[in-house]
């Protein structure tokens, strides 16, 4: 009785059923065409990842990379300390210069005198000027720390230091 009664609901059912079969279907041949894009994705991503490799498995390929990487760091570590070292190294060279000509007697023609100072970042370096006249030019050196010097100087010498320190 139970199959009678089984065979007469299906048979009376039974375009609800293909509508619902035909549903499903449609689904699973979505879902399944879905996987396949998806499943193609991934294997470019696997074939960029193991491209220029010989081939083996993921986790070689990743170690390779992670090596590679750590490698990589370690050199952008060396190449910072070298050019912080460098940076400290140029701020003591001597970077800044001041130059000045002038004239220091009316009776003797054009600026053949000069004031020179030269420096490193901070100011340390020295001022050298050169007092021209007919018969004799006397050259005279200061040294500068900080900008300053223990010597007096001459107008003409602090505005070359000026410029040196104008100079960026």
């Amino acid at each position: 009785m139970q199959e009678a009664g089984l065979s007469t609901w299906v048979a009376a059912n039974i375009g609800w059923i293909v509508v619902m079969l035909a549903v499903i279907a449609v689904a699973a041949l979505g879902l399944a065409g879905w996987l396949a894009f998806r499943l193609k994705g991934v294997e470019q991503h696997y074939r960029a990842l193991t491209t220029g490799t010989d081939g083996g498995n993921l986790q070689q390929v990743l170690t390779a990379h992670v090596r590679e990487l750590r490698t990589a760091v370690d050199q952008v570590g060396e190449l910072d300390l070298l050019a912080r070292g460098l940076e400290r190294a140029g701020k003591r060279h001597m970077q800044r210069l001041g130059f000045l000509r002038f004239n220091p007697f009316r009776d003797a023609g054009g600026d053949q005198s000069f004031a020179l100072a030269l420096t490193d970042e901070g100011g340390n370096g020295f001022v050298m000027s050169s007092l021209h006249s007919r018969d004799v030019t006397r050259v005279y050196g200061k040294p500068l720390v900080g900008w300053e010097s223990i010597y007096p100087l001459t107008d003409e010498e602090k505005q070359a230091i000026e410029k040196a320190k104008d100079q960026l």
